[in-house]
């Protein structure tokens, strides 16, 4: 990814943007092998099994999903070129951890590897499950560390070694498992989308997520609260995509706000926008121009 540049969207009064305590929920994918899937981000990614009830596995650390798994036999591959997911970002507290998890993939499956980067603000790896789904598994910097000018951060993409990352900060403890018991979260979800311009309407004007970047045409990156994004839309394997027909992978995106009133603003903003929402008094559910399906709630209320 090139150079971008981040700022954040001072111009909309509060109650037109998403809360800044605003985060990411678990990550709902459509499988076809449930239990080769639940194989692979128990022991490639290190999550723990939450859950397991008939045709849904929950997957987390600490008690927190972060991958559900839903069993859709009856579906097949999307076609070449659709919208979907691009990846999952797996947040990890610390580089102990993530180093855990990347041992993990080299010692267990180290054909999913597909690459590596250090952004400036976060230290990333990234593979793809093995039913095509992209996953991103990360540490953040201090945000203190994060470069700022005139309200703006700098992120790019440079070289990161796996191998020297290992060597840094793989510890015995890593490297035995004990970090399976650390916390880790979904940090963003980045989607593929058919066109920006469309993305933008939705997730800021409506939605209201602050642009954090632009990749002019190419891709759009959207955050609540100052983060460098919690989500991301781009056209690199799917310009001119439209709605998605029912296929295995991205089942659903979940937010998680901090209160009911942040729920409500968010609800009358999407209606005010003349979207359909769901609400069945726990949870917001509506799609976007994509039907990628997002469901909104707040704690102890999903």
């Amino acid at each position: 990814m090139p150079e971008v540049l981040i700022h954040v969207n001072a111009e909309l009064p509060a109650s037109d943007r998403l809360a800044a305590d605003t985060s990411m929920g678990a990550v709902t994918l459509l499988v076809g092998d449930l239990d080769g899937m639940t194989a692979f981000y128990r022991g490639v990614i290190t999550l723990q099994v939450l859950s397991a009830v008939g045709d849904e596995v929950v997957l987390g650390r600490a008690g927190r999903p972060v991958v559900m798994l839903k069993h859709e036999p009856a579906l097949r591959h999307a076609v070449p070129g659709a919208a979907g997911l691009f990846h999952t970002a797996i947040l990890f507290e610390t580089q102990e951890a993530l180093a855990a998890a990347l041992y993990s993939v080299a010692q267990r499956a180290p054909q999913t590897f597909t690459g590596s980067a250090d952004h400036l603000v976060s230290q990333a790896f990234y593979l793809t499950d093995p039913e095509g789904n992209g996953i991103e598994l990360y540490w953040d910097r201090a945000r203190t560390e994060w470069s700022w000018t005139h309200g703006s951060v700098e992120m790019a993409t440079l070289y990161l070694d796996p191998n020297a990352f290992l060597r840094e900060h793989l510890t015995e403890r890593a490297a035995g498992g004990a970090t399976t018991q650390d916390a880790a979260s979904v940090g963003h979800v980045h989607l593929s989308v058919g066109d920006v311009a469309s993305a933008r309407a939705f997730y800021v004007d409506a939605l209201g997520f602050d642009q954090t970047a632009a990749m002019g045409d190419q891709a759009l990156f959207v955050s609540a609260g100052g983060y460098h994004h919690h989500m991301a839309m781009n056209v690199w394997n799917s310009r001119g995509a439209g709605p998605r027909m029912p296929a295995l992978g991205l089942g659903r995106v979940d937010l998680s706000l901090p209160d009911a009133d942040a729920l409500g603003e968010l609800s009358e903003r999407l209606r005010h926008h003349g979207l359909e929402v769901r609400d069945d008094g726990r949870t917001l559910s509506f799609d976007d121009p994509w039907r990628n399906l997002l469901h909104a709630t707040v704690p102890g209320r999903g």
